[in-house]
Order: C-alpha cells, then sequence, then structure tokens
C-alpha cells in the first residue's frame, strides 16, 4: 500500500488517516496548528457517517460520545409549541470527536506546525514543501485542509468560497445554569423557532470534558441571520479592529454586536431560546459560504472535505460528508490493490456526484428559509441525512 500525506488534522483528515492505516498504508497527518486543534461551542449535529469510524473500529458505543434527543420541536413567539414530532437525532461537540479520532491515531506521527507551501507531482509520488523547509515525499497527497484550503487555492484558482447572504450566530450555556421551565423546553428536542428571514435552533451537547448525562450537558444554539454581502467585512471586524474572512471566534466580537444580539433575542424570540442568547458568556459568529469544485484529483493529489465541496449546515452533513470521502477513498484504494491512479480516478466519480447534490440541497434549504420563507415546521428537509432527509 502507498505512503500517504494528509494536510490538514481535523475531522476529515483524521478519519482519512485513519482508515488508510489500517487498510496497510504508511500514513503522516501534518496540521499547520501549533497545538491540537480547539472549536470551543461547536457542537454538531451527529449522523452514523461521522462516528462511523469511533462505532465500527473503535467498537465505541455511539451513547459514550453522543448526547440524544426524541423530538423535533417547533416554539411560536410566546414560547408555546406551535409544532412537534418524534424523531430521534444524536448530537456531539466537535472537540468530542476530534478527541476521540485523535486518541486513536496518536501523536507519533501527527505533526503539528507544519504549514504547506507548495506541492508538486514526480514520478511515482508526490513532494510536498512546508515553511519550515522542510520537504516530504508520498505516493499520495490528500489534502484535508479545510474551507480556506491553501491546495484548493494552488489547484483551482478561479474556486472561491460563494457567501450566502447570512452569518450563524452560535455559543453554549451550560444545561445545569437554566431556569427550570427552560429545561424543560430544550433538553430532550431538537428545538426550532422560524422567524421572518431567520431561524434559530437548539440542542444539547456533551459538555466540555465529554460528559454525555442530562444535567451535565451544554444547550447548543445556532441563529441564522442575514448579513448583506456589502456589510459583511465591516461586520466581520473583530473588538480590536483586526478583519477576519470567516469568522469571529469567542471573545473577539465587538460588544455593540453581542449587545444587538441579544436585545433582539428578547424582543424576537421564544423565552426558552432567548434566554439561551442571553446567557452564552462569549457567543461567536461564522459566516456561511458555498464552495464547489469541478475536480477533486489532480494527479496524485486529491482534496477531500471542506477543501473540495464548503457546505451549509443545514441538512447537518458537512462533517459527514468529510468522513464519507475518507471511506470511499479507503474502499477504493484496497479495492485498487493500492492502485492509487486507479483508486483516485473512481473516487473522484462518485465523491463529486456527493458534494454536488449535499451542496445543492443545503443551499435550498438556506435560501427557503432566509429569504424565500417557505421554511415550515413539518418540512421533510428538517430530518438530516447526508444522501436526502431520513437517509
Amino acid at each position: 500500500m502507498p505512503s500517504v500525506a494528509v494536510v490538514g488534522g481535523s475531522l476529515g483528515g483524521l478519519t482519512a488517516a485513519l482508515l488508510l492505516r489500517d487498510i496497510g498504508c504508511d500514513v503522516t497527518v501534518f496540521e499547520r496548528s501549533r497545538a491540537t486543534l480547539q472549536a470551543r461551542g461547536a457542537g454538531i449535529a451527529v449522523l452514523p457517517e461521522t462516528v462511523r469510524y469511533p462505532v465500527e473500529r473503535l467498537g465505541l458505543p455511539v451513547e459514550q460520545i453522543t448526547s440524544s434527543t426524541d423530538w423535533i420541536r417547533f416554539l411560536d413567539r410566546d414560547g408555546s409549541v406551535g409544532h412537534e414530532q418524534r424523531h430521534r437525532y444524536r448530537f456531539s461537540s466537535w472537540n468530542t470527536i476530534y478527541g476521540t479520532l485523535l486518541d486513536a491515531f496518536g501523536t507519533e506521527h501527527y505533526r503539528l506546525s507544519r504549514d504547506m507551501t507548495s506541492f508538486a507531482d514526480e514520478e511515482g509520488g508526490v513532494s510536498v514543501r512546508f515553511a519550515d523547509g522542510e520537504e516530504v515525499h508520498a505516493d499520495l497527497l490528500v489534502c484535508a485542509d479545510g474551507i480556506g484550503s491553501h491546495a484548493r487555492s494552488t489547484l483551482l484558482p478561479d474556486v472561491a468560497p460563494r457567501y450566502a447572504g447570512y452569518v450563524a450566530w452560535r455559543g453554549t450555556v451550560p444545561e445545569r445554569e437554566l431556569d427550570g421551565a427552560t429545561f424543560e423546553a430544550l433538553h430532550d428536542a431538537l428545538t426550532y423557532q422560524v422567524l421572518p428571514g431567520s431561524h434559530i435552533l437548539a440542542y444539547p451537547i456533551p459538555g466540555p470534558d465529554g460528559a454525555i448525562d442530562v444535567g451535565d450537558r451544554l444547550i447548543n444554539m445556532v441563529w441564522y441571520r442575514n448579513v448583506a454581502e456589502p456589510d459583511l467585512a465591516a461586520f466581520l471586524t473583530d473588538r480590536d479592529g483586526q478583519p477576519r474572512s470567516v469568522s469571529l471566534p469567542p471573545g473577539s466580537v465587538r460588544d455593540e454586536l453581542v449587545d444587538e444580539l441579544r436585545s433582539s433575542a428578547a424582543a424576537l424570540v421564544a423565552p426558552p431560546i432567548a434566554e439561551i442568547a442571553g446567557r452564552i458568556r462569549e457567543p461567536f459568529v461564522q459566516a456561511v459560504f458555498d464552495i464547489e469544485v469541478p475536480r477533486m484529483v489532480f494527479g496524485r493529489a486529491c482534496l477531500l472535505g471542506d477543501a473540495a465541496f464548503a457546505v451549509r449546515p443545514h441538512a447537518a452533513a458537512g462533517t459527514a460528508k468529510a468522513a464519507e470521502d475518507g471511506w470511499a477513498l479507503a474502499t477504493e484504494l484496497e479495492a485498487a490493490g493500492g492502485d492509487v491512479s486507479k483508486a483516485l480516478a473512481a473516487w473522484e466519480v462518485s465523491q463529486l456526484a456527493l458534494g454536488s447534490q449535499l451542496l445543492e440541497r443545503n443551499r435550498e434549504i438556506g435560501d427557503s428559509s432566509q429569504f424565500g420563507g417557505t421554511f415550515r415546521p413539518g418540512d421533510p428537509r428538517l430530518i438530516f441525512g447526508l444522501h436526502g432527509p431520513g437517509r
């Protein structure tokens, strides 16, 4: 089996690295950050693909790394239930899934402070150069370097993120800090409220230490709010006056933006969710983008996860798609007996189709909810799935 360099050590890169190592590849992960990654306050809805590796290969009970809810519930402005239906969802935190995968991969071949600057095909492989002057050679280069992918900008300079017209406000509150009525309203449901040109949701995720018992978890809030594209640069300027391209991390959001968030929540949002918005200590915000690529394979290099297709979060399938890219790559490489070119040719066909379909579905949900006014309680598109509602 080939030697593999994986550039990008987040969820998609780690899943691919583990799967490729499992079929006999010699795998090294190169992560540009100086320390192991953290995503404070980032909750994720969990599809089976996201936790397939921990469950199938590590033997972890899914209940050990996820929280669960039994209801989808829509609240009206006064806090009453306008619609509800039974449906079990699982949720986790980015940190919980990342920590699980990194523990499985280990740190011996997980190299930090490795910022890739260039790469080039060479006979039978790829040479990869890093900012510190190091050069490595591999039979296969997997570029899993995220939404700001250096590899994608090098290989496809005409492909750029397309701003969706809205941002996602995020944050968490410890479940035990909630008022009793708020706890009862939120602890066992994926809770939505639909507002004109906006929607907001809340759900429980594991606590900072991975705690999954009711009462020890966090309630995660995501509020999608429209920000016109001409206003985005000013909006994404942090409290020190520095412009940010994609997000304002916890602690960097200007006070006037936080004050406006809290006052709007008090005026517009159902009381249980408004309490969450008011109690979040350091809300943060991410602009929502689409990225679509016409190709994923370039010689012996490939783009994986958000480095290829960055999709809006509405189908809760971004991390699942990145994981599925890794599973499909390992399957094709094993079926090809380690023949990199043969494996990549087959892999690109299926993953291009998956990425394109998922991007279009998320775009439809986002546009209908934020601009079209057609997002309604009971909408079957709310049944999350990588390949379509409920699948």
